[in-house]
């Protein structure tokens, strides 16, 4: 099993590089950067809506439980998404004038200043790839639930950008240099790879052998 992660997991990694191109090529700064991982959480919750639509395990198989269950996570998430995005542009965001509420007009505002389609795409393109290939062609579906994946995104995001979140704000207070903000990237990516890895161990089939188990168990622990 340890080897059906790899593709995804460099995927993962090659879209989490993208950052460091821009602050070497065009000088992004600290909120470039906190900014991106901050709008990771809603490529997150999109690909995780689309989990909850294509479970097939037991009764949330129908209709009903997911037209109760993904409405209540779509407000929720949002909500917890737009308060952090307040937290990012209040302590980041002032180089770029922006502060207060995440809107459509700010976000995009944001991405043509810092130029971030490229990096935009990756972590799309990332998201996406992993659904396809673990979520559905692994068949991960049959053997997730809806409760699990209304928590799924929190266990990940949460520790992460705690993570992203105390150490952007210590490179802006020890005005640090762009050397700082490009280890910033490589921590992120750590924490991540470890998130994508556990996570994903957790939905492995049944019948996987006990040394690819273990092979995974390692991995995510690494």
């Amino acid at each position: 099993m340890a080897n059906r992660r790899v593709p995804s997991a460099t995927v993962l990694v090659a879209a989490n590089l993208v950052p460091l191109a821009g602050i070497a090529l065009f000088g992004w700064d600290v909120f470039a950067v906190v900014f991106l991982f901050w709008l990771e959480n809603v490529v997150v919750g999109f690909f995780n809506v689309l989990r909850m639509l294509w479970v097939e395990r037991g009764a949330e198989r129908m209709p009903a439980a997911k037209f109760a269950i993904i409405p209540f996570f779509v407000v929720h998430y949002g909500l917890f998404t737009g308060v952090h995005g307040v937290f990012v542009f209040a302590l980041f965001g002032q180089a770029a004038s922006i502060s207060g509420f995440p809107t459509v007009e700010n976000v995009i505002d944001v991405i043509v200043d810092y130029n971030l389609w490229v990096a935009v795409l990756a972590l799309v393109l990332s998201h996406g790839f992993s659904f396809i290939r673990n979520y559905v062609a692994e068949q991960e579906y049959r053997r997730v639930t809806l409760q699990q994946l209304m928590a799924q995104p929190y266990r990940r995001v949460v520790v992460l950008h705690l993570t992203i979140l105390f150490g952007g704000f210590l490179v802006m207070a020890l005005e640090l240099p762009a050397i700082a903000v490009a280890l910033l990237v490589v921590l992120k990516i750590g924490v991540d790879l470890r998130a994508h890895l556990r996570e994903h161990r957790r939905l492995q089939p049944a019948t996987a052998s006990p040394s690819s188990s273990s092979l995974v168990r390692g991995a995510g622990d690494l």
